[in-house]
């Protein structure tokens, strides 16, 4: 048991965010409005024949 609590205390060492808990909250909303916005784009697509 001794060697599981080693590894999740190694474990916890590194866990530490690259970048503010927030700013991942801001990128996930710029990408999608990004994928929204390419979306809208092609909207009309389909029936342009």
């Amino acid at each position: 048991m001794h060697i599981f609590t080693e590894v999740a205390e190694e474990h916890a060492h590194h866990t530490e965010l690259p970048i503010p808990a927030e700013a991942f909250g801001i990128l996930a909303l710029v990408g999608l409005v990004a994928a929204l916005l390419v979306t809208y784009a092609f909207r009309h697509i389909g029936s342009s024949h």
